[in-house]
């Protein structure tokens, strides 16, 4: 038996399996930016990463029991974020396939509203325009992505998550992960130097 000194993450699942307010309170405040940051990375929406953050936790907390802990408990919370997701993205696709263009129009109104509403040094307009464009470009590349293949490229280059996390997460083996975040990685650059007429060395 591990002790729960030894192994704070076994003493809490131990007190999410008998349902405590408490542990459930301090799992949220342990995974909860990450949870959200994930979130809103899958689904490019605040709000949308709110709410399916919130669903997260409460799933967690409903399924606790499955948890077998044969990984992180963090790599479980981010399987069901991933998996959830994947639900919402197909299911907004199909409710407001015909409002995107609008949506990326609102965003550029929101940011150019937004620019002039800063403390402390501001670059150039011209750098700001330049690092929006860039932005655009980088965020429309990895959304124009394979679903499989944006999300591999999200957990493991933007969220830094390991190799084995990864691996675990969209259950793959590690040789298969590599060789499909390796053709992600070169697809986005691709799309990237297509759109900049740059070559990303």
């Amino acid at each position: 038996m591990f002790s729960s000194k030894a192994h704070p993450e076994a003493r809490l699942i131990q007190l999410l399996r008998k349902r405590d307010e408490a542990a459930f309170n301090e799992l949220v405040l342990t995974y909860e930016a990450q949870v959200y940051r994930l979130a809103f990375r899958m689904l490019g929406s605040p709000e949308d990463a709110r709410d399916l953050c919130q669903e997260v936790f409460v799933q967690v907390f409903r399924s606790i029991e499955n948890f077998r802990g044969d990984s992180k408990l963090s790599t479980w919370l981010f399987r069901i974020t991933v998996n959830l997701s994947k639900n919402q993205n197909k299911y907004l696709a199909r409710r407001q396939k015909k409002n995107h263009s609008e949506l990326d129009e609102a965003l550029g109104f929101e940011a150019q509203g937004a620019s002039g509403v800063t403390s402390g040094e501001m670059p150039a307009p011209e750098e700001q325009a330049v690092g929006r464009q860039i932005e655009r470009i980088v965020k429309e590349a990895l959304n124009s992505l394979d679903e499989e293949h944006r999300t591999l490229v999200i957990l493991r280059d933007i969220e830094g998550l390991s190799y084995e996390e990864v691996a675990e997460i969209a259950e793959l083996p590690i040789g298969t992960l590599k060789s499909r975040l390796h053709r992600a990685r070169a697809t986005l650059r691709q799309k990237i130097e297509a759109a900049t007429g740059e070559v990303i060395r």
